[in-house]
């Protein structure tokens, strides 16, 4: 599955969750992940990430896509982050 992941975290919290997704996804933007993940790694990266945050301060969504060719990215300025080997 494709995965689209957004976050909006408290500050002392931003560099171990993004650090940690690093492991997972591609960084794309400042609060931005996506990539592809197995149903088992979907599930463990999740249960990982909820040890991270606060449930109570911070938000975290994740989109899942089950089919990658209904996938359109635009992008306008500049890219933060290559993407050359993501779709």
């Amino acid at each position: 599955m494709y995965i689209i992941l957004v976050y909006d975290i408290e500050q002392e919290r931003i560099d171990k969750v993004n650090k940690f997704l690093k492991r997972y996804l591609y960084w794309i933007q400042n609060s931005v992940f996506e990539g592809e993940l197995t149903e088992s790694q979907f599930v463990i990266m999740k249960d990982k990430l909820k040890h991270l945050i606060d449930e109570n301060r911070d938000s975290v969504i994740i989109y899942k896509l089950n089919w990658e060719k209904a996938i359109t990215r635009e992008i306008m300025g500049i890219e933060k982050s290559s993407t050359d080997n993501i779709i």
